[in-house]
């Protein structure tokens, strides 16, 4: 099986959440080898956490995992694409659908999506 390149990026590679029904973005995340592998075992999404240094599995708090349909590699083996389910409605652990709820414009910014949850009563 064609694998990531983890010989980059430090051993951690970013990889972008998209819906597989409708292409929506999700999230941007980071995988390491062993969240990859775990990803392919299980069928559920799992990444690494920078700011915590460990392997976590999306959801595993919330109960909104990530159903994988599909795992993709971009043409340098260094970034990781994969179309999910998106279980529970929500992939930001701020209670959007997506994590790019937040519009940029010229006068400033906007949030363009409504929340799904509260995250004060999911992660107590």
């Amino acid at each position: 099986m064609l694998q990531p390149d983890f010989s980059k990026g430090s051993g951690l590679l970013p990889a972008i959440v998209q819906d597989a029904q409708t292409g929506e973005v999700l999230m941007l995340a980071y995988m390491n080898e062993q969240a990859f592998q775990k990803t392919v075992e299980s069928g559920e999404a799992h990444f690494f956490s920078r700011s915590r240094g460990m392997l976590w599995h999306k959801g595993e708090s919330s109960g909104h995992v990530q159903r994988v349909h599909s795992l993709r590699l971009d043409c340098d083996r260094d970034t990781i694409l994969l179309q999910v389910e998106q279980v529970g409605g929500a992939a930001c652990h701020k209670g959007y659908r997506s994590c790019f709820y937040r519009q940029l414009t010229p006068e400033g910014s906007r949030i363009c999506s409504a929340k799904v949850f509260d995250p004060k009563e999911v992660y107590s």
